[in-house]
């Protein structure tokens, strides 16, 4: 959780999201149950055991876009959705989706009140309170089905005290949150495998060996199914980008067959979710004309921050191969940038290096320049935005390795 989670157009909201922020003194990321939120879901009446069937989905990278085309699939069958997810990009009530919409001001002005209240100054996680919120709304608004996101790992992030979910899905798992979930692949699939629940089938999209090895064993041990998804045709259109979304859409439809029992759809409604999916700063193609460039230039966005966001982008530049590709990079001090960078800097004719401004947890561009040689450093991606369009007459620049770059980036399409 990052200083920009706390920023609200709705005053009275961004100081009551600082009250929930302040609650936890040391500010660490602890991975476990803790008493203070059972306890606060207990006040609550226990909210997370009077919800709709839940789809609980883990993994590295993939879980929001997977999400998103749930979603919307099962929006286009005629079922209402509830949805919880993480980071925001703009406002806070971007996490929490009752029936199809993000909450509304009031209604979680009105949660956040209630939570302090019932919590009563106890030591709480700013993702302890946010998820406590979220169980809450759902448990209150009428709903056919609820898509959750893990925070972090899956054994011990807070979302998983939810006992028997209708399936647990787990998008491709990779090198990320290191110092939290493990240095190897295979203790990283153990924190993500942690969501498994007995006899609930587990739907996973194709994993390196040493982790699908994880996921066997554990859906082994739980008496499940463990189901792969398979290649799905590259006739389908989609309305996210990216040849790395045919394998999020193959994890969802794949989801989708697995409960088609419980929930069924047709294939008139794949294919018209698939179309309307949207999940935004994930090769997110920007009007350029909002940010100042003329016709001669293409902007895209994407906020992927590890190893494996960089292979796909990597690969995406590729087959962008009609222009020159002009990087923009801002990351937060917890990532890796050479290894981001490693499959996407040899596509790319220039690349500058930003501040995420209001963000103390951010690299310096000064520091991110001293490890990456060819980068140009600028005050932010307004000023990179200006040097590239001063020394290029035309290409395509893409603004990546950050959401909560991406979220300053966004912020001006709707002022």
């Amino acid at each position: 959780m990052y200083a920009s989670d706390l920023k609200h157009p709705d005053k009275s909201l961004e100081n009551k999201l600082h009250e929930l922020y302040e609650l936890s003194p040391d500010k660490k990321v602890e991975l476990s149950f803790r008493p203070p939120f059972m306890n606060l879901l207990q006040k609550l009446g226990n909210p997370h055991l009077n919800l709709p069937p839940i789809i609980h989905v883990a993994g590295t990278n993939g879980k929001g876009s997977t999400i998103a085309m749930l979603k919307t699939i099962l929006e286009a069958a005629g079922y209402s959705v509830h949805v919880c997810t993480s980071p925001h990009l703009i406002r806070f009530n971007e996490r929490i989706v009752l029936a199809g919409a993000p909450i509304e001001d009031a209604p979680l002005e009105a949660l956040i009140d209630e939570i302090m209240t019932a919590n009563a100054g106890n030591n709480l996680s700013f993702f302890e309170a946010k998820t406590a919120i979220a169980f809450t709304a759902f448990s209150r608004e009428p709903a056919d089905i609820c898509l959750l996101e893990v925070g972090m790992g899956g054994r011990l992030d807070c979302t998983n005290v939810i006992e028997a979910p209708l399936a647990t899905v787990i998008s491709r798992i990779s090198m990320d949150h290191a110092e939290f979930l493990g240095n190897s692949i295979e203790a990283i699939a153990a924190e993500k495998a942690g969501i498994i629940k007995p006899r609930r089938p587990c739907i996973t999209s194709q994993q390196e060996p040493k982790a699908m090895a994880v996921l066997q064993e554990k859906t082994k041990e739980h008496a499940c199914d463990l189901h792969e998804a398979s290649a799905i045709q590259r006739t389908l259109r989609l309305s996210l980008t990216g040849e790395h979304q045919y394998e999020n859409a193959a994890l969802a439809v794949k989801t989708l067959e697995v409960i088609s029992k419980d929930f069924p759809v047709q294939n008139t409604h794949i294919t018209t979710g698939l179309q309307n999916a949207y999940w935004p700063a994930r090769l997110q193609n920007l009007p350029a004309k909002t940010y100042g460039l003329n016709e001669h230039w293409e902007l895209w966005l994407d906020g992927g921050h590890n190893e494996d966001a960089g292979r796909v982008l990597g690969a995406q530049a590729e087959l962008w191969h009609d222009k020159p590709l002009h990087i923009i990079l801002g990351m937060m001090k917890t990532k890796n940038p050479q290894a981001f960078l490693k499959s996407l800097l040899p596509q790319a004719a220039s690349i500058h290096v930003v501040n995420i401004e209001g963000e103390p947890a951010s690299l310096p561009a000064q520091e991110l320049s001293t490890l990456i040689p060819s980068a140009q450093s600028a005050q932010n991606y307004a000023a990179a935005l200006q040097n590239i369009t001063a020394k290029y007459t035309s290409g395509r620049i893409l603004i990546c390795g950050s959401l909560y770059l991406a979220g300053h980036v966004l912020q001006e399409t709707v002022n």
